[in-house]
């Protein structure tokens, strides 16, 4: 089990990359737009690096939404490859059966 703090970390960027996800759409592509003058692009550039650093989606970290565990992480189902093992085996993910040949 991850501590709490790193798991409430990760809560809060989460929110963060979503508040600003448009703001900073909008000025990446500005910044990249190249019919705009070089000073503007410069502008859009510089108010793209005041925005909060953790808004950036690049610093987002797939957890595990059982225990956090940062390692080992199935995006499909959302979980790391323990908490998946059990659940398969319980038998409360559909399909998903344990490998025998």
């Amino acid at each position: 089990m991850s501590k709490k703090s790193l798991i409430n970390r990760e809560k809060k960027r989460r929110h963060l990359v979503k508040k600003y996800a448009e703001k900073r759409s909008v000025l990446r592509a500005r910044v990249r737009d190249e019919s705009l003058d070089n000073s503007e692009r410069w502008q859009a550039s510089i108010q793209l690096n005041r925005l909060p650093r953790d808004s950036s989606p690049s610093r987002l970290r797939n957890r595990c939404e059982i225990t956090g565990r940062p390692r080992g992480y199935y995006r499909k189902f959302g979980l790391s490859r323990n908490k998946l093992r059990e659940a398969a085996m319980r038998g409360d993910v559909p399909g998903l059966v344990k490998a025998s040949w």
